[in-house]
């Protein structure tokens, strides 16, 4: 009501800058329950080297980089890596992580598949003889980093004690790399800036790179979201000859950071113009047929994918939320032309290849829409340079700029509240919005800690094409007017920043990873608490502190919600400052050398499972 009768210039004299829409948010939903207070103590920040969880509570590791995936795999021995070893072997930068209970269709907890993707990889933290200069790496070394990118598949049950362990000769194990053959299906396959001469149909690819969180279907496979793949391409845009093509590749900021094409001509645009165009999707993997080949489902769109948080509406159509996962970027959300089926598993796996794709314009009113992006409808003709429905898609991000997309602070991760509905889009941060570019949605400059925007789509139908929404939290120190953070009115809260990734757990509380926290608060990232709901709405609880140099990533729930899965990515990765690099860390002297702890051992991506030691739920 507040934001009713205040002037603009009466919110920025309070340091307020369009949070107290926030008072209000989206109108209550009739099914809401209070989650009630989480039952465990509280964490502090911390910048200690070690994984810390509440008293009443541990963990195990379940698989790290290097672990033996396939039968017949070595454990690792970093000082003698092959690339024939890392693809038999846990990849490295685990990010997102999918739980799937075995045998498919059952609600076990204690038996299931982990899918694990892998973002990227730190060459200085894998080779002992590497001295930080592309030009320096080897073929070798960057085979070896192909085939730790990708995704991998791992049977895991949990023990006794509530310890988690992975089956190494399990018949679902499985890893797919770099260099896997892909399908690619939907409007864009067949489109000429899609074929190569590797491929020169346009409908296959080999591999899948960077991939950041995902999510999983109703049917029972998992999408992983190919997000910052313009880092993996030499030669320079300006020298590929086709026009519209270069334009595509500036709007995307292709550029090389792992020098691949010195070795690899297919990285190289100058003699593959195309390649950069057949990443960028989000790809679907049957985690239960270890020999179906994995699909790049280009109608939801390419970009800088984070997230495929999937969601059934009403009438059965599959929706698909997606964020682009950079400043000044949009947020997306898919609706499937067909409907769900699940007596029809084969009829599901074609659901994504047709339906339309939205993107995101906030009003500062405290409404939004959400506009299609219809090869022929509006800006998106010839006249503007799009032939067909397959360059909408494959030129996304220029779709949605002439639509008037509302330009988001790193929208991330988005995850659907399991009663009420309403959808929870994380903005991570955005350091070069200036003073002149705020608006109600992203209502601070330089905002270096992230805020949360809670979405509640017209009559609770997640097809629809209209919403209301407000700011959930606006992360930060609330007790720091200049940080102008927000927490439903909470002081006394565990305050965050850099908010990532996030999930639900059964009771409707929203779990929430960091990536960044070094930055902007000198702690370690974490996870956080955050009460939806009831007279604790919006009450931020730190659950766990990871080791130095990490981010923590990957939330996932068992069905029972006995435990609680996350990815440890980068370990031991020295932090950006903001003048520059902080400390080194190098395989010799990392600065740190989690899980293992070993001098002879280097900092490992892990995935860890978090349980209570009274067998009780995760968090109650």
């Amino acid at each position: 009501m507040l934001a009713r009768y205040l002037s603009r210039r009466r919110l920025l004299e309070e340091g307020m800058a369009g949070l107290v829409l926030a008072l209000a948010g989206p109108p209550p939903c009739s099914r809401a329950q209070a989650a009630g207070s989480p039952g465990f103590a509280a964490l502090t920040h911390s910048t200690e080297d070690r994984l810390l969880v509440p008293a009443g509570y541990a963990y195990s590791v379940v698989v790290r980089w290097g672990d033996p995936v396939i039968p017949g795999a070595p454990g690792l021995d970093p000082r003698t890596q092959t690339p024939r070893k890392q693809a038999l072997q846990f990849g490295y930068n685990c990010d997102c992580v999918g739980f799937l209970p075995l045998p498919r269709g059952a609600r076990s907890s204690a038996r299931g598949l982990l899918v694990v993707n892998h973002e990227y990889t730190n060459p200085g933290l894998m080779f002992p003889r590497w001295d930080g200069r592309i030009e320096r790496k080897t073929r070798e070394m960057v085979e070896i980093e192909l085939a730790a990118h990708g995704v991998s598949v791992v049977e895991a049950q949990r023990e006794a004690s509530g310890a988690w362990r992975y089956v190494r000769r399990s018949p679902y194990n499985r890893r797919l790399t770099g260099e896997t053959r892909m399908a690619i299906s939907g409007p864009a396959a067949g489109h000429p800036w899609l074929k190569s001469s590797y491929d020169s149909a346009g409908t296959l690819v080999r591999g899948t790179l960077n991939n950041c969180s995902g999510g999983t279907t109703p049917w029972g496979t998992v999408l992983t979201c190919e997000e910052n793949f313009h880092f993996y391409f030499g030669g320079t845009v300006e020298g590929v000859t086709d026009q519209s093509i270069r334009a595509v590749h500036r709007r995307y900021g292709v550029q090389d950071l792992y020098g691949w094409a010195r070795h690899h001509t297919r990285f190289d645009m100058s003699r593959e113009p195309h390649e950069p165009l057949r990443f960028g999707w989000v790809v679907e993997v049957d985690p239960y047929d270890p020999s179906s080949v994995p699909v790049k489902r280009t109608a939801l769109g390419r970009f800088k994918h984070e997230a495929a948080t999937v969601v059934l509406a009403r009438r059965g159509h599959v929706v698909v939320y997606s964020g682009d996962d950079e400043p000044f970027e949009y947020l997306y959300k898919f609706v499937s032309a067909g409907r769900y089926d699940p007596a029809n598993r084969a009829g599901n796996l074609r659901l994504l290849d047709a339906g339309t794709l939205y993107v995101a314009r906030f009003r500062d009113d405290g409404t939004g829409e959400w506009l299609p992006l219809r090869f022929g409808q509006g800006p998106l003709i010839p006249a503007n340079g799009f032939a067909s429905q397959a360059e909408v898609l494959i030129n996304a991000r220029r779709a949605a700029d002439l639509l008037g997309a509302t330009k988001m602070d790193r929208p991330e991760d988005v995850a659907v509240h399991p009663q009420t509905g309403k959808v929870y889009a994380v903005m991570t941060n955005n350091i070069a919005r200036g003073a002149d570019q705020v608006d109600r949605a992203n209502p601070r400059p330089d905002n270096r800690f992230g805020h949360i925007i809670e979405l509640s789509e017209e009559a609770g139908e997640h097809t629809a094409t209209r919403f209301r929404w407000g700011i959930f939290i606006a992360c930060g120190n609330p007790n720091n007017p200049h940080h102008r953070a927000y927490y439903q009115g909470h002081k006394d809260v565990s305050w965050l920043a850099t908010p990532d990734n996030v999930a639900f757990d059964a009771a409707g509380r929203l779990w929430i990873t960091t990536d960044g926290q070094p930055a902007a608060i000198k702690a370690n990232d974490g996870v956080y608490v955050v009460e939806t709901e009831g007279p604790g709405r919006g009450l931020a609880r730190m659950f766990l502190s990871g080791p130095v140099g990490c981010e923590v990533c990957g939330p996932a729930f068992t069905p029972d919600n006995r435990t609680f899965f996350v990815a440890i990515q980068h370990p031991g990765e020295a932090p950006y400052e903001e003048s520059g690099r902080g400390k080194a860390s190098t395989f010799a002297n990392p600065i740190s050398r989690f899980p293992d702890y070993r001098a002879d051992m280097p900092p490992r991506p892990s995935v860890v499972a978090i349980y209570r030691q009274d067998g009780g739920k995760v968090g109650s």
